[in-house]
């Protein structure tokens, strides 16, 4: 059975500081459409600029997930992002009037709580999952990081971290799958360790810093002066070290609650894939930028996966999503130049439209007449058109926009197509659309066999206005 995509029922709205910005701000999260995904916007900024939550938009994994595009940045986001994965949704904006997203208590329960008060509802559009196919590794040598994605009809997680502390210890977490993050992961907070917290209060790191959002390992000694110095920066009548080797300022959730915020990190890490997985994650001293290298690689499988020739049947007369009529009022075709009949299917990622091939076509009276094949060129042509309703499905006035072609490469023919054949096109696309350009993978069938295939880059471009009569 299908499972349909969630999105959440009205806004909600949260605020806070950011832990390294120290600014306050404050983020709503907002319902979104079909096949929207997660994206951040700062509506702080002029003309209020998008930020896809994707890996390829990470640009600085030091102390978080930083996320940049179209000029604007958000900061520390792995929470925010745990948070809506663990919830099981699909298509949420998040608005944010600062740079960085509130700490919170250092976990992602609050934002949960939020999200669970407004409630989800599930939206006409199927959800789109990749199941991991085969083993996928990402190492790190120096660092000892070992992370492997392994097939699994669920998505499952387990994390160990060893810091050579030897207050801290060897600590293990897992889930068997990702409908128990709520009760096991989402309120387990970030940590650090005493001469972490030194370095970044010298260097003025951790400008939102307080002792309710972060657990602090004291991995050194420490004396009476260290301990009242450290009580004055935050206010604090005194603070000393608790048995359990940490500071006195909170008690720990979980015996290994370390390790389990290291799980809800990476959860939130690899929900920049940008699409629900199925698979079981093993982890040894993950970490932020090993987290981003691992979507990355999980991404160039769900690419490679694309790029097989196993393509999926699908039955052309299915009620259509898009009717001939719909597809004048996106695309600027008209008769006899346009070469899409029906849309059967529409996702964020990809398209399937249907082009009906008959004798009544108006090349056919010049095209070998005597012997009719539907020449390539409008092979190509109709396949585009097919990619060009994907590309303007991402702007919401599609009637002011054009796409054109700027390269066309792997172009294969690989039967003929004749009067009476039904192409069924699916294009693909094989990044996220970036300053308006897109790349796309075309594949055209009838029936069970690939007729033609080719890769495509096309821009997408507003309309000029004339300018009004004086």
């Amino acid at each position: 059975m299908n499972v349909r995509q969630k999105t959440i029922k009205k806004e909600t709205s949260v605020s806070g500081v950011g832990l390294h910005t120290g600014a306050n701000v404050t983020l709503t999260f907002c319902p979104a459409p079909e096949n929207h995904g997660f994206k951040f916007q700062r509506v702080d900024l002029d003309g209020h600029p998008m930020i896809d939550a994707d890996a390829d938009n990470v640009t600085d994994t030091s102390r978080g997930t930083t996320l940049t595009q179209n000029g604007a940045s958000v900061s520390t986001v792995e929470h925010v992002m745990a948070s809506l994965v663990g919830m099981d949704l699909d298509n949420v904006l998040i608005q944010l009037d600062g740079p960085e997203t509130p700490i919170m208590d250092g976990s992602s329960i609050q934002f949960i709580d939020l999200l669970e008060e407004v409630g989800s509802i599930e939206q006409n559009a199927d959800r789109e999952y990749f199941t991991i196919p085969h083993n996928i590794t990402y190492t790190e040598a120096d660092r000892k990081v070992e992370i492997v994605a392994m097939p699994l009809d669920d998505y499952r997680f387990t994390c160990m971290i060893d810091y050579n502390s030897p207050v801290l210890g060897s600590q293990h977490a897992g889930i068997n799958t990702i409908a128990e993050f709520k009760k096991e992961i989402a309120s387990c907070r970030t940590f650090c360790f005493l001469h972490e917290l030194e370095y970044q209060l010298s260097h003025n790191l951790i400008k939102g810093g307080d002792l309710n959002n972060a657990i602090v390992i004291v991995d050194k000694e420490v004396t009476k002066d260290e301990l009242s110095h450290l009580a004055k920066l935050f206010n604090r009548a005194d603070i000393d070290v608790a048995p359990q080797g940490i500071l006195n300022n909170m008690e720990l959730r979980y015996q290994n609650e370390p390790a389990r915020h290291k799980l809800l990190d990476m959860i939130g890490d690899l929900a920049l894939v940008g699409m629900h997985l199925k698979g079981h994650i093993m982890a040894a001293r993950p970490g932020h930028a090993a987290n981003v290298a691992f979507a990355k690689k999980i991404k160039a499988a769900i690419k490679k996966e694309k790029n097989k020739k196993i393509q999926k049947v699908y039955d052309p007369s299915a009620k259509p999503l898009y009717d001939v009529v719909q597809i004048m009022d996106i695309l600027p075709h008209r008769q006899p130049f346009l070469f899409v009949d029906k849309i059967l299917e529409l996702s964020k990622n990809h398209v399937v439209g249907v082009k009906n091939v008959t004798m009544n076509e108006e090349f056919f009276k010049g095209h070998f007449p005597g012997a009719p094949v539907f020449p390539g060129v409008i092979q190509i042509e109709a396949m585009a058109q097919v990619g060009g309703i994907l590309v303007l499905s991402t702007v919401p006035d599609p009637r002011n926009y054009l796409t054109y072609f700027l390269k066309i490469d792997n172009v294969r023919f690989r039967a003929q197509v004749l009067p009476g054949d039904t192409i069924v096109f699916r294009c693909d696309l094989l990044e996220p659309i970036r300053r308006g350009i897109a790349q796309m993978k075309g594949v055209g069938m009838v029936g069970e066999k690939i007729v033609v295939e080719a890769e495509m880059m096309a821009q997408i471009t507003k309309i000029k206005q004339a300018e009004p009569a004086q």
